[in-house]
């Protein structure tokens, strides 16, 4: 047995720990201008003006992008870049779109370089990027703590940023921002963290440093993500949640994805879609296939949910889907493409590692039945 593991951020963990956020801006650096990234919403809420205020207590000036909504485009990311600029912290606070967005503009603010300079890792991250605080409101991307950033491109299609040089310096992890999450949204990001964790365990580049944490996200989000559902206010449930959401984020930072989430880049990749629905609904309509391979990974990942073995995923992954009342149904726009489209996308160059990893082979003959499987759900 032979891996290493990548660098973790310090994370604090408490329910109201999004209060810690300016004076913990003030510990890390010398911090005297910070800039901040949260979504609209969070922003017309009146979050932004108060954290602001807290700031300036510490003495520190501020200047907030908030002008985005949906997945991270590449003209958010220049915005953002833009409004950094001359900074020396970046705050994130959001779903995963925010804190990607966040996690680029640190570097491109730093570097002046456009962010498509490091789309697909065309060039070396500047080693100066901006100190980092990310505070996730969601329990779903674990960006929080990886190394991988997601924008759409110029032509709509999803890019990657990778590197150290992206990751926080400190994540809070607050269970309290999650509450006002949708039964949805709450859903959807919860099945994309469980996946996360469950492709991490068990594909081609598995090792024991990235299960430690996969199998015990899967433990964390299997017990507690019905109930998040369910009853919104219940932070114990949250919580758990939202951790294994987090501990999802290194397990993928270290060993990556699968199959699942080649097809949700590629549905992205024709439309509009949120990213944990069509990962949830790609990661069911493969499991059976996926888990006739029988290997030693997928049977200790069925552990790690609870189960005898991987003979018992595929009914697994379907109870717990009708639990949290995810229809099995892409959104209207995809009736404008066809399976033939979506093949095609999953063939695409930007989407081979996650077709490479899966630890079963992926012919272009699997690719036409999966893609023909997803496009019945339209």
């Amino acid at each position: 047995m032979s891996f290493s593991t990548s660098f973790i951020p310090e994370i604090r963990f408490a329910a109201g720990s999004a209060s810690q956020i300016a004076s913990a801006a003030s510990a890390l650096s010398t911090t005297r201008r910070a800039a901040i990234v949260m979504d609209g919403f969070l922003a017309s809420s009146g979050m932004g003006e108060r954290l602001s205020a807290d700031l300036k207590a510490q003495g520190i000036e501020t200047v907030i992008y908030s002008s985005f909504s949906g997945e991270p485009k590449l003209a958010h990311v220049e915005a953002a870049s833009e409004v950094a600029r001359g900074c020396d912290l970046m705050i994130g606070i959001g779903g995963g779109s925010a804190l990607d967005i966040a996690k680029v503009a640190a570097c491109c603010a730093a570097s002046g370089e456009n962010p498509m300079h490091y789309a697909l890792a065309a060039n070396p991250l500047p080693k100066n990027p901006l100190k980092k605080i990310l505070v996730p409101t969601t329990a779903g991307t674990g960006s929080e703590t990886s190394a991988t950033c997601i924008f759409a491109g110029p032509d709509g299609k999803k890019l990657w940023v990778w590197g150290a040089e992206t990751k926080a310096d400190l994540v809070i992890l607050d269970p309290a921002l999650t509450a006002s999450l949708p039964a949805n949204l709450t859903a959807w990001c919860g099945l994309d963290a469980f996946v996360h964790a469950f492709e991490a365990s068990t594909n081609r580049n598995t090792h024991a440093g990235g299960q430690f944490y996969g199998h015990k996200a899967m433990e964390l989000i299997t017990a507690n993500l019905e109930k998040a559902v369910r009853e919104p206010n219940d932070l114990e449930a949250r919580g758990a949640v939202l951790l294994g959401s987090c501990y999802a984020g290194v397990a993928i930072d270290n060993c990556g994805t699968a199959i699942a989430h080649n097809i949700s880049h590629a549905l992205a990749g024709l439309g509009p879609v949120h990213h944990g629905l069509a990962t949830a609904l790609g990661f069911e309509q493969t499991m059976a296939w996926l888990c006739e391979a029988r290997t030693a990974d997928l049977d200790a990942a069925a552990r790690a949910c609870g189960l005898a073995d991987a003979a018992a995923l595929p009914a697994f992954v379907t109870r717990l889907m009708d639990a949290c009342g995810i229809e099995r149904q892409l959104p209207t726009v995809f009736a404008n493409f066809t399976a033939v489209d979506l093949a095609r996308e999953m063939r695409a160059p930007e989407n081979q590692p996650m077709r490479r990893s899966t630890i079963r082979e992926v012919t272009d003959q699997d690719i036409a039945r999966m893609a023909a499987d997803m496009m019945a759900l339209v």
